[in-house]
């Protein structure tokens, strides 16, 4: 098995690498992540195709690859479709070959073509897209202080959906304003941080720093190739302050669609939780995957809110309620889709948000994952702070469903490394507590 993967890597390099040799190699790449406070989607920004189009995608870690929507107005020169039954399909998955009828031949719309399932994960929707390869244009490198140059990556496989062709009017429905696909960064051979650590010879990994700020100068930070990590103006590397726990292999396909391979998504193990440094209660088998592929924990930047399965929520909402009445905290009425709900007037505040009791994920190795009150707790209303967290009811719960999935507001302003070589997840808790937050992005 190892042996079959370093060979589809070292396929992958001798087919996506073009003649790179007078590019500087880059340290790593950097691009700007920017929060859409309607949608609580996190977005960021490349430019593809010849003449180079702007893209604002939507990040989401278990995707498998970047694919974007092109409408009759996108038209690029460069673009080349990859042909069914070549070795680029293959090392795509592609599912099918599919052709374009009752339209002019153009980009996301050609015969004899490599087609994959594409997802939007907002509508819940999938429709085989055109993969091909074009310029990834423009993108930012850093050096140990911050930007080189920006410089291109030709030969970029991607997907491009072209709406027409399957009678629909868009494909993005419930994507923020604006937004023109997915950018996918999960642990596939075509996704972005595998694509460009190969081309440019990087580490494989890639650093998500999501910001919590929403505004145009809050642009957190997606890192890929490895540190050091500088955030805004502070001149620290932050991957000092990173705790490593294992990145868990579910042997078994998930998400909306199904192969006989493993899944290419991030799991990790969460052996305990504790409030205010207590262990809660609850059945712990459902934080193990099963021999379905469902149960464990998995992390999320498309779901705004962590969900938990009921058997491990009531528990935790109990613990937390009984924690805040110690402090004096008054509970309220629930605010949908919150069950657990607090006057913020009688809630403190700390370095790290609101003084509320904490919760620790103790995970595999014995480490410790802290969510403070800044991520624990979302603001509804000018006097109501609710925990963050959202009941899943065990009817809408299958055999391959995750029992906890970490959503993006748990991970705002926390820096995570994903090593998809050591298969680790790097982690540094809240970066409130070193005075440095997500919202720093430098703009050059």
């Amino acid at each position: 098995m190892a042996t079959s993967s370093i060979l589809l890597s070292l396929s992958l390099l001798s087919l996506l690498s073009s003649s790179l040799a007078l590019i500087p190699k880059p340290n790593s790449f950097i691009l700007p992540i920017a929060k859409d406070p309607k949608t609580l989607q996190y977005s960021t920004t490349i430019k593809m195709g010849t003449p180079p189009r702007s893209l604002d995608l939507v990040i989401d870690i278990r995707e498998r690859f970047l694919w974007f929507e092109c409408d009759k107005s996108y038209n690029s020169s460069t673009y080349q479709p990859i042909q069914c039954g070549t070795k680029k399909c293959k090392l795509s998955k592609g599912t099918e070959c599919i052709t374009c009828t009752n339209h002019p031949l153009k980009t996301g719309c050609t015969n004899n073509t490599c087609g994959l399932s594409v997802f939007n994960p907002f509508d819940e929707l999938f429709v085989s897209g055109d993969v091909g390869e074009d310029i990834l244009s423009s993108i930012r490198t850093t050096n140990n202080r911050g930007i080189l140059k920006n410089i291109n990556a030709p030969h970029f496989i991607s997907s491009c959906v072209y709406p027409d062709k399957f009678g629909v009017p868009s494909f993005l429905e419930g994507l923020g304003k604006g937004k023109k696909g997915i950018l996918g960064l999960a642990r596939t051979l075509i996704s972005l941080p595998t694509q460009l650590a190969t081309k440019f010879k990087l580490e494989r990994k890639f650093t998500l720093c999501l910001p919590s700020s929403s505004k145009r100068t809050g642009f957190g930070s997606l890192f890929i190739g490895g540190g050091p990590y500088h955030l805004g103006s502070n001149q620290d590397d932050f991957s000092k302050f990173l705790t490593y726990t294992p990145l868990i292999t579910n042997r078994h396909s998930t998400g909306p669609i199904f192969d006989n391979s493993p899944s290419t998504e991030y799991f990790i193990k969460v052996n305990s939780i504790k409030v205010d440094n207590n262990v809660v209660n609850y059945n712990t088998t459902l934080l193990s995957i099963n021999r379905f592929g469902g149960g464990g924990t998995k992390l999320s930047t498309v779901v705004p809110h962590t969900k938990l399965h009921t058997l491990i929520y009531q528990p935790l909402v109990n613990a937390f309620v009984k924690k805040a009445e110690i402090r004096k905290i008054k509970r309220v009425k629930g605010v949908a889709p919150f069950g657990a709900c607090f006057d913020s007037r009688t809630i403190g505040k700390s370095i790290t948000g609101p003084n509320v009791p904490t919760i620790d994920l103790v995970l595999k190795g014995g480490v410790q994952w802290r969510i403070n009150g800044a991520n624990s707790m979302v603001k509804v209303n000018e006097n109501v702070l609710c925990l963050g967290f959202v009941e899943v009811g065990l009817e809408k719960l299958g055999g391959l469903e995750p029992s906890f999935v970490i959503g993006g507001h748990q991970l705002e302003d926390n820096l995570l490394e994903f090593d998809l070589v050591s298969s680790k997840l790097g982690f540094s808790s809240s970066l409130l507590l070193n005075k440095a937050s997500c919202s720093s992005f430098r703009r050059f």
